[in-house]
């Protein structure tokens, strides 16, 4: 058995387990919380950064982060499911690395406004943080808002980062983003593992 240590909402394991999904691994997993912002020692000598996702092979060994244990599923599934080969596999690795951006932006937004008191905080810090998820939503629908294809790690990326942005910022890309939204819609149809994944806001 897999161990996936997980935290809450956490889109990066989001991303995890909608992979496992399609690959056919969702019953080899067993999921374990794990408290980052006080990480115990038995997720300290698993990952040392205490950062979820971590992925604890059946060996003892650990994988991490979210891109690499994805890497890993796809191996594990025989190579080519959800990394294709060629140029596309570049193309979808780029997308993935854009919608991890949009995520680590939208999270240190939240973190920002969950730990820092509001005298501390910095407006120009804060814009920064916002101006990357909004050029990464605007090239995601540029390029990469048609739907349907393949379902590869760039779409599932592209996808748990605007769930992140409906859980945690009110939704608020749907309005200037309708070819993301028209996206979104058809990758839920097509990836069940989206809907099951879906976080309900605390």
């Amino acid at each position: 058995m897999l161990v996936l240590r997980s935290s809450g909402a956490s889109p990066f394991v989001r991303k995890v387990r909608i992979a496992a999904d399609i690959l056919g691994f969702a019953d080899r997993i067993q999921v374990v919380e794990a408290d980052t912002m006080n990480p115990a020692p038995d997720l300290l000598s698993q990952n040392p950064l205490g950062k979820i996702p971590t992925l604890v092979l059946e060996n003892g060994e650990t994988l991490y982060d979210s891109a690499v244990i994805l890497d890993y599923l796809d191996a594990l599934a025989g190579g080519g499911a959800i990394i294709p080969q060629g140029w596309s596999r570049y193309d979808a690795l780029r997308l993935e690395a854009l919608a991890d951006g949009i995520m680590d932006a939208a999270l240190l937004l939240v973190y920002e406004g969950r730990w820092r008191p509001e005298e501390h905080r910095v407006q120009k810090w804060v814009d920064h943080q916002k101006a990357k998820v909004e050029r990464g939503l605007d090239v995601a629908q540029a390029r990469h808002a048609k739907p349907g294809g393949p379902t590869h790690v760039g779409q599932i990326a592209l996808a748990c980062a605007l769930g992140y942005l409906d859980l945690r910022h009110e939704g608020r890309w749907r309005q200037s983003h309708p070819k993301l939204v028209a996206w979104l819609d058809d990758f839920a149809k097509r990836v069940p593992a989206f809907e099951k994944t879906k976080v309900v806001p605390a």
